[in-house]
């Protein structure tokens, strides 16, 4: 993996393990709040991860875009769905959001995500 992607990961586990050994209140409602949503519902969990990378593309929330890319890839999300939800975020946030992408096409990249075609 990517020392980078690898960085922002041992970032997020710590965080998390901080939180949770501080017994945060808010951050175990967001964790119940995080899981309610994701669930498969009117919409699939795959289709709830593609809209959390677009909306981590068009914030630029890097750690976000890792973590939906390969949530998304996890719940069966192929190369095609997981660019065209970049380029759905990139006609929505500009500019901003072309430089963003170039992050979520890495991350795709160091999991081995590739073309079905």
């Amino acid at each position: 993996m990517n020392p980078k992607l690898e960085e922002i990961s041992l970032q997020r586990k710590r965080a998390h393990t901080k939180l949770l050994a501080n017994s945060s209140k808010i951050y175990d409602c967001f964790l119940t709040m995080e899981r309610l949503a994701y669930a498969d519902g009117a919409l699939s969990r795959k289709h709830k991860e593609l809209i959390g990378l677009g909306i981590a593309v068009a914030q630029d929330c890097e750690s976000a875009m890792q973590w939906h890319v390969e949530q998304a890839r996890i719940a069966g999300a192929s190369f095609e769905e997981l660019l065209e939800t970049i380029e759905v975020a990139i006609e929505m946030g500009g500019g901003p959001a072309v430089v963003a992408s170039r992050f979520a096409l890495e991350v795709m990249e160091s999991i081995g995500v590739k073309p079905s075609r």
